[in-house]
Order: C-alpha cells, then sequence, then structure tokens
C-alpha cells in the first residue's frame, strides 16, 4: 500500500513538473485571436465561453456569455489621451503584461500568469464623446478564467482611479 501512495506521489510531482515547464516553454500561451482590434468602433465580443469580461458586452444582444462578460468601462475625468497614457503606464508597470499596441485611443497587451504563462489578451479603447474607456479581457486557453479577468480589470480599474489626479480633488 505504501509504496502505492510513493508512486502516485511521484507521479503527481511529475505532472506537475511537466506542467510547469510546458508553461515556461510558452506552449500553454495559445495564439492571439484574428479578431483583435477595433471594428465598426467596438472591440470583439466576448468568448462564447465563460472566460472573459467586456465592457461592451450590452452591444452584442443573445450573446450566451453576456451576462457573466458584462463589466463597467473605465470612466475618466480630464484630458482623454492623459488617460489612455496613465492606462499604458499602469499596464507597463503590471507583471507579466506587455503592452503590444500604443495608439491615441486604442490600446493591447498581453497579460501572462507567473508560473504557467497562460497568456490573456487585454484591450482599451476610448469613447471620448462617452467620457468612458471600454475594455475587453480574454483567456486564449481554456473554457474557464474562474475570474482571473474580472479581477485584472477591476485592479487595473482600481489602480487608474488611484493615479487619477482629479480623483484626489473630487474626495
Amino acid at each position: 500500500m505504501i509504496t502505492v501512495l510513493k508512486l502516485v506521489v511521484v507521479l503527481i510531482i511529475g505532472l506537475l513538473v511537466m506542467l510547469w515547464v510546458a508553461g515556461q516553454l510558452g506552449l500553454l500561451r495559445g495564439q492571439p485571436p484574428a479578431a483583435l482590434g477595433v471594428r465598426d468602433g467596438r472591440l470583439a465580443p466576448p468568448s462564447n465561453t465563460p472566460n472573459s469580461v467586456a465592457s461592451q458586452a450590452s452591444l452584442y444582444p443573445g450573446h450566451p456569455q453576456q451576462a457573466y462578460a458584462s463589466i463597467a468601462p473605465l470612466a475618466y475625468t480630464g484630458d482623454a489621451q492623459a488617460a489612455m497614457r496613465r492606462l499604458a503606464t499602469l499596464l507597463e508597470a503590471t507583471p507579466g503584461c506587455v503592452l503590444v499596441t500604443r495608439e491615441p485611443g486604442y490600446l493591447y497587451a498581453q497579460c501572462s500568469t507567473r508560473w504557467l504563462k497562460f497568456t490573456d489578451d487585454v484591450e482599451l479603447l476610448l469613447e471620448d464623446a462617452a467620457r468612458v474607456i471600454h475594455v475587453r479581457s480574454s483567456s486564449r486557453l481554456g473554457r474557464k478564467d474562474f475570474g482571473v479577468n474580472r479581477a485584472r480589470v477591476e485592479a487595473l480599474r482600481a489602480r487608474f482611479e488611484q493615479a487619477d489626479p482629479a480623483s484626489t480633488l473630487q474626495k
């Protein structure tokens, strides 16, 4: 019985090591989706499985993950381009995130988990007329994200609001 238990423990440890090595080699990163970017003033719809969040989810009525994916856009005060610069700086300072595209009204970053290097795609789109920045964060692999994308966006929102020079004047 003890020999079988030892064998099971060794097998589990071996599988965990193999999974970690696969992550370090980039085998768990996945491929960037082709639908990234802005089309007709919109970011892509949420994923068809519960592994993304999108502030524009309501623009896709009947989408199977509309309720799960729905998240508020980031509100800002002051200069729109200053808000986008602030977000770019926050993304660049986020461990595991790499800013890939930086345009005046659009940001695209790839964020990877620490140990297994799963990569998620994060997009931000300025809607100046509404004084908001739309956000979409989506996992490349897996059917569920276990709330990781929502937590990432909410952490970014908190840091964005904290870094807003006008927010200290409002309090």
